[in-house]
């Protein structure tokens, strides 16, 4: 049996840029233990398993190489890609997803895709001491969600220019899924701009991670009073993020580009 898998740069109309997940369309339901063989053996952030039900949605789940994960935005980014460009719904369709996360959507917007996901807003913390030291930055605020930490520091650059210790990060976050660290953008025609870091998870540094959009929106709302932003995440390969906080949801916008498709061979 062989079993249709995909490869997407996510966040990004460009190749080998923005953050790749691997996209798995099942025929039937596969227990956890071979869902994580296949993302170790993808060794990418995130491997997405989809599997069509019989209303039309899809059953969607997330392995990181090492754990499964409740929710990831540019994994659904590019499952949502691979259901458009195949066919398996119509092009101007709402696509439904289950997940552990409750249910998500997706439709296109011209060239871009827009992902309806829960928001996520942290609460403020004291600083952890050992948080600041192993991201090697001084934070100007520090919150938490249910998955995240997220550090507010005072430029652009120093979120660009910062150099985690990633084992003293794995460490010091074992109590999250990762940190973000954001800043309000110098750079014309993004309003703020961030970096994430999951070293705990297998990750120690995500190209472009929709979920924690889910908390920068909102974070973000209350700062610069407006609630649709364009943001971007300055990993080495980059990538863009539209934004616009709806109440208890937040809409983001992304491209994404397939990179090959074969097949898993059982």
């Amino acid at each position: 049996m062989s079993i249709p898998i995909f490869q997407v740069d996510a966040f990004t109309h460009e190749l080998f840029k923005g953050n790749p997940a691997a996209v798995c369309v099942l025929n039937e339901q596969r227990d956890l233990a071979w869902m994580q063989e296949v993302a170790a053996e993808m060794n990418l952030s995130e491997t997405a398993f989809l599997l069509p039900q019989r209303d039309g949605s899809f059953s969607i789940r997330w392995c990181t190489p090492t754990v499964e994960v409740d929710l990831c935005g540019h994994a659904t980014l590019a499952s949502s890609h691979v259901i458009f460009e195949t066919g398996m719904v119509e092009p101007d369709a709402q696509i439904r997803f289950e997940s552990r996360s409750g249910p998500l959507g997706a439709r296109r917007s011209g060239h871009w895709i827009e992902l309806d996901f829960p928001a996520c807003p942290e609460s403020a913390i004291e600083p952890p001491p050992e948080l600041a030291l192993a991201l090697g930055i001084k934070p100007k605020y520090a919150g938490k969600n249910v998955d995240d930490y997220l550090v507010m520091v005072d430029s652009e650059r120093i979120v660009r220019e910062m150099r985690p210790d990633f084992a003293r990060l794995k460490q010091s976050a074992t109590k999250g899924r990762g940190v973000i660290v954001t800043a309000a953008a110098d750079t014309p025609g993004f309003d703020f701009i961030s970096r994430f870091f999951a070293p705990g998870v297998g990750i120690d540094e995500d190209p472009v991670t929709g979920s924690a959009h889910c908390c920068l929106g909102p974070f973000w709302m209350e700062r610069l009073h407006k609630s649709e932003f364009t943001a971007y995440q300055a990993s080495p390969r980059g990538g863009i993020v539209r934004v616009r906080v709806a109440g208890d949801r937040v809409v983001l916008g992304g491209e994404a580009v397939t990179v090959f498709k074969g097949e898993l061979v059982e």
